[in-house]
């Protein structure tokens, strides 16, 4: 049960649900943390990018949901589920962008009891040419604290509103988060008793479990090759498995971010597609632009309603949202 008397599965009537002092306080977080996201990029030398809404193609790397598509003057486009392909792309005219992107995608069935998932949401996207993952990892490190230290700071009315205690975030503001690798995720999982294959990407539960043993932040590295998408690197120096990371929060409250060092090489990315059963004709724009030089980098995703979550103590994603949408329910 959340805070407002709903359950995880249905949503409160638009009038109730923008009225509620919990989603006043929650957008208003929301938007200061967003507000210092573009403080330190932009003091970083980052560029602010305004990203396509819909496309030919999209990140096709996205946990079972379905893509949406639409009609483009007789052509079949689809809209964002990620802004990664179009990333890559933009650092052919600035070498560190960034963008607040929104995202479609037909969330299965099953999700709307998670509590995480919604099917309209926004990333905070991050790209950076020349970037290995260790450095696009220490540049979400640094970001996600001085957006943390800064609300908090600045918001304690919005916090005490909630009841969400800012000590939470004590380890965090140290500024230096947990890793691990994900075969040794996946060892502590299967060690709990839970079957957590080591092909796949961690599992929401598993992730939820993790992260309830924790008490800040930690990235799992090194997924293997065939879990993710076409563009994450594979390392030379460890064949198998891909240079590329996820962030999960303490508390229980699962995955944050996902990001990797991109792989630029033309071959590379055509055998890679093919072995995911993509069409690489489909991605022509795309393929044409890497063939002609785009530039090698890494990068990250910030989900911004599970950042909003996490840091406000709510119960579900939805209540990040003011105008939510979960997989299955209908609204506005």
């Amino acid at each position: 049960m959340t805070t407002d008397g709903t359950t995880p599965t249905t949503l409160p009537d638009p009038g109730r649900h923008l009225t509620s002092p919990t989603t006043r306080a929650a957008l208003r977080i929301q938007h200061h943390l967003l507000s210092a996201a573009r403080e330190h990029l932009r003091g970083q030398g980052f560029t602010e990018l305004l990203p396509p809404i819909i496309g030919p193609v999209t990140d096709p790397g996205s946990r079972g949901s379905k893509q949406v598509d639409v009609d483009f003057y007789g052509h079949r486009y689809k809209l964002m589920t990620s802004a990664i392909l179009y990333k890559q792309a933009s650092l052919l005219a600035f070498d560190k962008i960034f963008c607040i992107a929104p995202n479609v995608r037909l969330e299965p069935l099953e999700t709307a009891g998670t509590s995480r998932h919604l099917v309209e949401f926004h990333q905070l996207d991050v790209e950076v040419a020349g970037a290995s993952r260790d450095d696009a990892v220490r540049l979400v490190e640094e970001l996600v604290v001085h957006m943390v230290g800064s609300v908090v700071r600045e918001l304690p009315k919005e916090f005490a509103e909630l009841g969400r205690d800012t000590d939470a975030f004590a380890e965090l503001l140290k500024g230096s988060f947990g890793r691990m690798r994900h075969a040794e995720a996946v060892a502590e999982l299967q060690g709990l008793g839970h079957p957590q294959s080591p092909d796949a990407e961690l599992d929401w539960a598993g992730e939820a479990l993790l992260s309830a043993r924790r008490d800040r932040p930690f990235f799992v590295t090194d997924y293997p090759k065939g879990s993710r998408g076409f563009y994450d690197r594979e390392n030379p120096e460890d064949p198998g498995l891909l240079r590329n990371f996820d962030l999960i929060a303490a508390e229980g409250y699962g995955e944050l971010c996902s990001g990797s060092q991109r792989t630029n090489d033309y071959a590379e990315i055509v055998t890679r597609m093919r072995e995911t059963g993509e069409n690489p004709q489909k991605y022509r724009w795309y393929l044409d632009l890497v063939r002609e030089g785009v530039p090698g980098s890494a990068g990250f995703g910030i989900g911004v309603e599970r950042l909003t979550r996490y840091v406000a103590g709510l119960d579900a994603v939805w209540q990040a949202s003011a105008f939510p949408k979960i997989a299955g329910v209908v609204s506005p």
